[in-house]
């Protein structure tokens, strides 16, 4: 298949298969006029990849799950390459929880201390200020990254880290 279809196939695009195939995550063949040609095992590789980032992986720790795969196992975790990549990931989910823990014992101590403080002043705070409501709680995948120059630390251009959160390239 030609690599339009993949990308279709794959809910990528183009650009993100040339990218996957300057980090030799992809192998294209060529075809006798030069096109790229790939096959379903192509796709294959591609859905492990893609599976892995949705999961918080950086590309380059997507690699010992490709090789086993091309390597003729049934699965991209059948290798103890990638047996190790979970486990470091494990560890790197553990400290962030750690750290995340840590922070929200702080936050509520000082949320206790400007409660305190309120109710003394004017009694409690029952809302948001304005009568807006509160914002809806969220959580980001990788808030014990670094940023980078860019936001998040990413492991390709600017826009990989917003393909790696939203599964689209521009």
């Amino acid at each position: 298949m030609r690599i339009g279809e993949l990308a279709r196939r794959a809910g990528t695009t183009t650009r993100a298969l040339r990218y996957y195939e300057s980090l030799g995550l992809l192998r294209a063949h060529r075809t006798a006029n030069g096109y790229r040609d790939y096959g379903e095992e192509d796709l294959r590789l591609l859905r492990q990849i893609r599976t892995l980032q949705d999961f918080g992986f950086e590309l380059e720790e997507t690699r010992p799950f490709v090789e086993c795969l091309r390597a003729g196992h049934p699965a991209g975790d059948a290798c103890p390459a990638s047996l190790e990549v979970y486990r470091r990931k494990l560890a790197e989910l553990d400290d962030c929880i750690d750290r995340l823990r840590t922070v929200r014992r702080e936050i509520a101590a000082q949320l206790s201390r400007a409660e305190t403080v309120a109710g003394r002043a004017d009694g409690p705070v029952d809302g948001p200020v304005g009568g807006a409501s509160a914002p809806e709680p969220r959580c980001l995948l990788s808030p014990c990254e670094p940023p980078g120059p860019h936001g998040p630390a990413t492991d390709g251009p600017p826009d990989a880290a917003r393909e790696r959160r939203t599964g689209t390239w521009r």
